[in-house]
């Protein structure tokens, strides 16, 4: 544990963790559970074969009220984020992407239409910033509001819907990315049909009050255990899913991500919305040219794993990028990283190689996700 423990913020369910065994370790400002005895791989396993809970209420949850009317407030968020708002119905939530002036990724985000207002989750060590950035680009249209009184929790895998609807039965007819209210113990939860590791599951946002016996509840089902840090990078690596700071930051764009696909086609060329969002000129561009790069997959030979800042190059010895993610894949039984490579390279059954302690060893350009996923549409 490092020295500025005293500074760290503590999630909701900390005392939770520590009864279960949890090794804590600082993380975007706050104290977070990295695994817990079963380990990392028995954790990973688990969450793919049943049902994993995360404690992730170290992500910032922002309410977004409009001063007047609500398309008012979807037409200024289309001009932060080159997404359809406008588009999405009541009761569904959408993948956002805030870009920069000059088409670089701010941050990542969930967005939810919740009729009257929209519901946003976004990434922990942006909280401050994408906080400040949406209180000024909205400030005529809306008042952007910190949710503080409120965890969230993520129930993943195979037995999340089985387990959830014991307490919450209406989970059931949840569709992937559907978002609801429902009532536990006389307080409301903000569930939405979503998650971050490939599989079908939920997050669960709950009043502060209630979240240790609603976690309780779940733990105590057979199904259900707790999952750590560790394990969540494992499965959102294997679902080829980008963490921002890693995969994705202010330089890259969208599009060189492998992003396109959250931009609907009524914010592209010849769409009844095209552009008029923060960056738009290079993005624009790369969607109809292609960019100079590309996020990919790669498959190491061997077992050893090709860690975040690995050069890679070409069989000839010319430098082609760098992986941003890597490690062992549980489910896979081997190493899988992803990185940013040269477009020409980008092909999946592309032979490069990185250099990982001073020799340069093969790896292979492969298809994203390395699993394939398992929401329920």
């Amino acid at each position: 544990m490092s020295d500025d423990t005293q500074e760290l913020r503590r999630l909701p369910l900390h005392d939770l963790h520590v009864s279960l065994g949890a090794r804590m370790v600082p993380f975007a400002g706050w104290e977070m559970p990295v695994q817990y005895p079963a380990g990392v791989m028995k954790e990973h396993l688990h969450t793919r074969a049943a049902a994993g809970l995360f404690d992730v209420s170290h992500m910032g949850q922002l309410l977004l009220r409009p001063k007047g009317a609500m398309a008012d407030l979807g037409a200024a968020l289309e001009r932060l984020m080159p997404v359809d708002v406008l588009g999405l119905p009541e009761g569904r939530q959408r993948y956002g992407i805030l870009t920069s002036d000059t088409g670089g990724i701010l941050d990542d985000l969930m967005f939810a239409n919740r009729g009257d207002h929209v519901f946003v989750v976004v990434n922990a060590a942006c909280v401050a910033n994408d906080t400040a950035h949406l209180r000024e680009e909205l400030r005529e249209v809306a008042e952007v509001a910190s949710v503080e009184s409120r965890g969230l929790l993520a129930l993943q895998g195979p037995a999340a819907e089985t387990a959830l609807a014991r307490l919450v039965p209406a989970v059931a007819a949840l569709r992937f990315m559907d978002f609801a209210v429902a009532d536990w113990q006389g307080e409301a939860l903000w569930i939405s049909r979503s998650g971050y590791t490939g599989e079908d599951g939920f997050e669960i946002s709950v009043p502060r009050g209630i979240i240790a016996p609603f976690a309780e509840a779940l733990l105590a089902m057979e199904e259900v255990a707790p999952i750590g840090l560790g394990a969540r990078d494992s499965l959102r690596l294997e679902a080829g899913l980008c963490l921002y700071g890693h995969d994705i930051d202010t330089t890259t764009s969208p599009i060189e991500a492998g992003l396109s696909w959250a931009i609907q086609k009524v914010r592209r060329p010849g769409g009844a919305r095209a552009g008029g969002f923060a960056g738009e000129q290079r993005i624009l561009r790369e969607l109809e040219a292609g960019p100079e790069r590309l996020r990919v997959g790669l498959r190491p030979e061997g077992r050893a794993p090709m860690r975040e800042g690995t050069e890679l190059y070409t069989p000839d010895g010319t430098p082609v990028g760098r992986v941003t993610s890597g490690g062992f894949a549980p489910s896979l039984e081997a190493p899988v990283a992803m990185g940013y490579v040269a477009a020409a390279q980008a092909a999946p059954g592309t032979a490069l190689a990185g250099e990982v302690r001073g020799k340069r060893l093969p790896v292979m350009v492969t298809d994203l996700p390395f699993r394939p996923s398992t929401y329920k549409r």
